[in-house]
């Protein structure tokens, strides 16, 4: 906030800044100019020639970033309190007020002495009030009724100066991360994509490349549905525009690990790379075929496995080191379930326990075992498991996506950029936190939560509360905006203009005018009259009766 006095003759309104003609201009209320106020006592020290007074020790020499500076929350009434009664001698004055957004300014004059004075409540750089540009990096609620900008200056803002600095950042960081991984040797990494709709409907895919040592996402890649003939596609793109960025960044890939989508296998076995399932994908649509047996009034003995079966996907996974010992140890869950614990390889590990009780067990020839049997060891399952993955999984992996949906709520449509900067956003912040310990109490005690998740349907669990998350990158961001972008912000803009953008969705089809399409929608309810159809039964054809009469939308 700035406070500067102005000679009478000087007094004159204010030149509009320019980007403030783009800007909706509010007309003037009624009371814009401050009403005659009591006059206030003087106070024994105060001095008429004094316009300003100034606290010298609150003053600091060193120079405050903007952008750093501390904000408050200032009611408009409060505001005009300070310019309502002129400082030299205290009478009525004529306060005019201009805003553009955030920023507000007020011009007083006094009539009776002509004392003048301009105030405006942040500074402006150019024809940009800082403020505005700091609230267009920030995520804020509006129902205090706090005064903004429109959306319009919001999109230059992020086109001009956020967007750029965003993918500067990411840029920078992704370099830095592939050098440390280039004197590492061969890299795992997980990789699965997320679409901001379900089913076949979506018009974003986001693949991410996880490095599984490191715990750190080193690629992310948005693709379009229009980019690749459809939602189907969509993760093959992604998936091969990540592998493709780390062959052109001298990074070999050891393996990778992912759910069982049928095209990335075929690719990847194209691309000749070591490929390892995701244990909980695998066990989750195996869950599921088994639930839906086990609702089958003669498999009720199924419910009492489920959990152990689940268990046991994976034991066999994480236990293993080979692909035929993950088979050996899978298969002998079918001589489990009947009470044979004597295989040929490997042997039951656990303790030997009689049971009398044989309702406890799957009897041999039952249709039970049968239908458990045919979806245990199938063809297809068990060349599955050969293939699971006996070391990292996508867990964390996971954890991104649900991280993404605070960054990228799937009931908010975005455009191409904002979607690839926020899904940026997300990764910044997933890197700068993916090591938080767990929380621990004074005593030094770990920290859990009891939790009920929908997938346990109602079984209740522990989990681990970390210690609260840092925001260091967004730091870094503003200060890149800040003293780097915003005074320079062409580089940056070039960088960002060589990321292609796709067509939107709409631009594939033929657009009408608006009236048109308006007056189509009305004549759906206004096509043919409504009619009345009689109904007749059968036997009332020879008796006489009159038919029911119903009415419809079909003409008669």
């Amino acid at each position: 906030m700035s406070s500067t006095p102005i000679r009478p003759q000087d007094y004159r309104p204010r030149k509009r800044p320019r980007l403030e003609l783009e800007e909706e201009e509010e007309e003037e209320e009624e009371g814009d100019t401050s009403t005659e106020l009591q006059a206030e006592p003087q106070d024994s020290t105060y001095i008429p020639g004094d316009s300003v007074l100034t606290d010298e020790s609150a003053m600091s020499s060193e120079p405050v970033s903007t952008y750093k500076d501390d904000k408050y929350i200032v009611f408009e009434s409060c505001l005009r309190e300070l310019f309502q009664s002129c400082p030299v001698c205290k009478r009525q004055c004529d306060v005019q007020r201009r805003k553009m957004g955030t920023y507000v300014s007020f011009t007083q004059l006094c009539p009776h002495c002509n004392y003048s004075r301009q105030w405006q409540s942040q500074p402006v750089v150019g024809s940009n009030p800082v403020g505005n540009l700091h609230l267009s990096a920030e995520k804020i609620c509006k129902a205090m009724n706090l005064q903004i900008f429109q959306y319009g200056t919001f999109r230059r803002h992020a086109r001009s100066f956020l967007e750029p600095a965003i993918i500067h950042k990411w840029k920078t960081d992704q370099q830095h991360l592939f050098q440390k991984l280039q004197h590492g040797g061969k890299i795992g990494v997980s990789g699965d994509m997320q679409t901001d709709s379900p089913g076949h409907s979506a018009k974003y895919g986001s693949y991410t490349l996880m490095h599984l040592d490191r715990n750190r996402i080193i690629d992310l890649q948005l693709v379009q549905s229009n980019e690749v003939g459809g939602s189907y596609h969509m993760e093959k793109e992604g998936l091969k525009r990540c592998l493709d960025l780390l062959d052109s960044n001298g990074l070999v890939m050891d393996y990778i690990v992912t759910d069982r989508h049928p095209q990335i296998q075929k690719y990847l076995r194209e691309r000749s790379i070591t490929h390892f399932y995701d244990v909980w994908h695998f066990e989750k649509g195996l869950s599921k075929k088994l639930d839906k047996v086990a609702q089958n009034k003669d498999c009720g003995v199924l419910k009492k496995w489920l959990r152990s079966i689940k268990s046991h996907v994976y034991w066999s996974a994480t236990l293993s080191t080979s692909g035929p010992e993950k088979v050996a140890k899978w298969m002998s869950i079918v001589n489990h379930i009947q009470n044979v614990h004597l295989h040929e390889n490997p042997e039951c590990q656990h303790p030997d326990r009689v049971s009398r009780d044989p309702s406890k067990w799957f009897q041999p020839g039952s249709m039970a075992l049968y239908k458990v049997e045919k979806i245990l060891v199938n063809k297809r399952v068990v060349k599955d498991v050969e293939k699971l993955s006996h070391h990292y999984q996508t867990s964390s992996l996971e954890a991104f996506h649900s991280l993404i949906l605070r960054f990228t709520p799937k009931n908010v449509v975005f455009p191409f950029m904002g979607m690839l900067c926020r899904l940026y956003l997300a990764a910044m912040h997933y890197n700068e936190n993916a090591d938080c310990e767990q929380a621990t109490t004074s005593a030094g005690q770990p920290v859990f939560k009891v939790v009920f998740p929908k997938s346990r349907k109602g079984e209740v669990t522990a989990r681990p509360v970390k210690t609260d998350p840092t925001y260091k990158y967004v730091e870094e961001l503003m200060r890149l905006v800040f003293e780097e972008v915003f005074e320079d912000p062409t580089p940056f803009v070039e960088v960002l203009k060589l990321i292609p953008i796709p067509k939107d969705l709409a631009s594939e089809h033929e657009r009408p005018s608006k009236e048109e399409v308006v007056a189509r929608h009305l004549s759906r309810f206004a096509q043919g009259t409504v009619g009345t159809v009689h109904t007749r039964h059968p036997d009332q054809e020879t008796a006489g009766v009159s038919g029911v009469q119903r009415t419809t939308g079909l003409p008669p």
